[in-house]
């Protein structure tokens, strides 16, 4: 997998409107964790957007986006008639998966973010926005994203929840993923981001050495069956099962040390 490259993305949504984001550049390489930081309204939404291919840009590109993208937007519809059996079947048929595997990659994520079984049948529309958000979170995951982008998609979950979406976001960059995520209540425990942006006025700017220190961890760098090498920094609590994460899906340590 290459980087996936935004290339001097600007966009406004309406013509002579204001630029919601400009001439943004950034390069995400494989198996990273990106963090947006930025008051509402900065343009962390747009971006993640962009991302996902669901807005195109007014001018620039992005380069190299994977076939394979989860997205959890920050506000996922509520009022489905559908249950969440009924939903996550059909979007996983939609996106070419058979029915059997469908089931069980729902019916696994289901059970580590605590969706109660009883919950799984009812109307989404009926459902607490907690619950719905496990919906929304285990539909992005649902056929392992190589690019995974979440929207404040820790809020409304609860705390066991939260923790257990951060060690799936582990997960996916020990697969070699590329992960994105604005979190603006600092609800991604567990997480030590390789690199934090801040969107302000439409453009980027690196917290990393510029007035922040970036989140301490450790450096562990993995070679994948193809020969591609991933460098993740991982919280040291996490160390352990982030190895045996990467170790189980193929990868090999190239080297653990600190950041």
């Amino acid at each position: 997998m290459t980087p996936v490259v935004v290339a001097e993305v600007s966009k406004r949504y309406y013509r002579r409107g204001p630029l919601v984001l400009d001439a943004v550049r950034l390069e995400l390489p494989p198996g990273s964790v990106t963090q947006l930081k930025g008051s509402n309204g900065s343009g962390k939404s747009t971006l993640l957007r962009l991302l996902a291919g669901v807005t195109a840009p007014t001018s620039g590109h992005v380069q190299d986006r994977p076939p394979v993208v989860g997205y959890v937007p920050e506000r996922f519809p509520s009022d489905l008639r559908f249950t969440p059996r009924e939903y996550l079947g059909w979007l996983g048929r939609i996106r070419g998966l058979v029915p059997s595997e469908v089931t069980r990659r729902a019916e696994g994520l289901s059970d580590e973010l605590g969706l109660q079984p009883v919950a799984r049948d009812q109307p989404m529309r009926d459902l607490s926005k907690g619950t719905t958000q496990k919906v929304a979170v285990i539909q992005a995951l649902l056929d392992a994203p190589a690019l995974l982008l979440l929207d404040e998609a820790w809020t409304g979950l609860d705390a066991d929840a939260q923790a257990v979406l951060s060690d799936l976001v582990v997960r996916r960059r020990a697969e070699g993923s590329v992960v994105v995520f604005a979190d603006h209540g600092r609800r991604a425990v567990g997480l030590a981001p390789d690199a934090t942006y801040l969107v302000d006025d439409g453009r980027l700017t690196s917290l990393d050495g510029a007035g922040e220190r970036p989140a301490a961890g450790v450096r562990v760098e993995l070679r994948g069956q193809d020969g591609t090498i991933a460098a993740n920094v991982v919280d040291p609590d996490q160390v352990d099962r982030f190895l045996v994460t990467a170790i189980e899906a193929g990868w090999s340590v190239v080297s653990v040390g600190t950041r």
